[in-house]
């Protein structure tokens, strides 16, 4: 079951198509995976097409009916009427619409980093961020970094554990430059997550600072 999930300000963005390439790649893969996140959205595409639908309704009323609607979310008083879509049985680790980016960069190709880690980019047009896939070997951490912009980070398979909780398939972290972590994929598989970042990662170790433009991370 997912348990971290999208936050509104980010699926209100997607709602509204003013999310950029990078961050829409992973929203929306995360959609793919979380029925949870599909309902929220398609009350918030509701919402955004009545008032488009009503242009003249007045600035308050659209702040306060949407603080409304938010407290009806977060109450659950909303997903159980939106209908929930079912994934269909052939899913893969990689679902839509992140398989079509794979695809168009030639396939999976992983580059090691570090010790034991892979990664591999993820073109996009979006120049505003850069999206790649992680790969970490079961039971083994990446190197201890923080942040230097905002880090979104999607597990596809396997778990990894932090100093904020546990993440699985479909969970959704967000870090920023207040978190000092060092991700370690669980011992049964190996961990492969989606992140998305706006700047590069603050990395504690000197050494891997150095190489750090080497590694393109």
């Amino acid at each position: 079951m997912i348990e971290h999930h999208l936050d509104y300000d980010m699926l209100q963005q997607y709602a509204a198509g003013t999310l950029a390439e990078g961050w829409s790649v992973a929203v929306a893969t995360h959609l793919a995976l979380c029925p949870a996140c599909r309902s929220k959205l398609s009350v918030l595409e509701s919402v955004g097409g009545y008032f488009i639908d009503n242009e003249t309704a007045d600035l308050s009323e659209v702040s306060q009916s949407w603080e409304i609607l938010k407290a009806k979310i977060e109450a659950g008083q909303i997903d159980k009427v939106v209908p929930i879509k079912k994934r269909s049985s052939s899913d893969t680790t990689y679902p839509e619409p992140l398989k079509t980016y794979i695809d168009a960069a030639g396939g999976l190709k992983w580059r090691q980093f570090g010790r034991s880690a892979a990664q591999m980019m993820i073109p996009t047009g979006d120049e505003t961020t850069t999206v790649r896939l992680l790969k970490i070997p079961a039971g083994q951490p990446v190197p201890e970094h923080s942040h230097r912009g905002v880090e979104l980070t999607l597990v596809l398979d396997g778990s990894f554990s932090d100093e904020v909780s546990t993440f699985a398939r479909g969970d959704i972290e967000m870090a920023d430059d207040g978190l000092m972590h060092q991700p370690k994929a669980d011992a049964d598989r190996d961990c492969i997550c989606l992140a998305v970042t706006e700047a590069p990662l603050r990395f504690k170790s000197r050494f891997l600072r150095l190489i750090q433009p080497l590694l393109g991370i």
